[in-house]
């Protein structure tokens, strides 16, 4: 095969490659943007403001949620931080510790019993409900830092695909030029050893 021929090969490839590289560069920026967007947008809609500092109890609150304290929630870091180190918190200080399940099969027990403390029924039953929400509201909030986490990925995917692609754009000028320079008739030759004969 003649060496220009192979040049030729080499550069188109890394051409293409880089389209593709730009292509896809473009395309991660565009959802990156979009989820970027769309997260602040609906969690803006909600209208949370974040707890402020005297409203919080421990530490592990301080450290997590002081650098939002009394902003309006619009990002997914915002999101986690209300999610794990607020509503979690108020969530298991309400109910001991339990889960959601637990609480749930405690109060299908009771009202199953016919000599069941109506006011412990009642009492139950409310705090089913408030824990019902509290992973209601958990989901979605952690939902948009997800969410909001993958556009970050994207956009950091986005700058690999246009470094990747700037540099098989260099390749590929490179490798055309050095097409030019080559003569026509230099072949690609592969050089086999010399077997040595006793």
């Amino acid at each position: 095969m003649r060496r220009k021929t192979l040049d030729a090969l080499l550069a188109s490839t890394g051409a293409v490659i880089a389209l593709v590289l730009l292509a896809a560069g473009g395309l991660l920026t565009w959802a990156s943007s979009y989820i970027d967007d769309q997260v602040q947008t609906q969690l803006s809609m909600q209208d949370i403001t974040m707890p402020t500092k005297d409203s919080l109890e421990t530490a592990d609150q301080h450290k997590a949620l002081d650098q939002y304290a009394g902003q309006q929630m619009t990002t997914g870091a915002q999101a986690k931080a209300f999610a794990d180190h607020y509503i979690l918190v108020h969530m298991n200080a309400a109910s001991g510790g339990r889960t959601y399940e637990e609480v749930s099969g405690e109060y299908m027990q009771l009202i199953s019993d016919k000599n069941a403390d109506p006011a412990k029924v009642a009492e139950l039953g409310q705090l089913r409900q408030t824990l019902f929400m509290g992973n209601t509201l958990r989901g979605l909030l952690l939902n948009a830092y997800a969410f909001d986490t993958m556009g970050k990925i994207a956009g950091l995917a986005a700058i690999a695909s246009f470094i990747g692609a700037g540099a098989l754009l260099v390749l590929t000028g490179l490798g055309f030029w050095h097409m030019r320079r080559t003569p026509a008739e230099v072949e690609v030759g592969v050089r086999t050893p010399a077997v040595a004969t006793a």
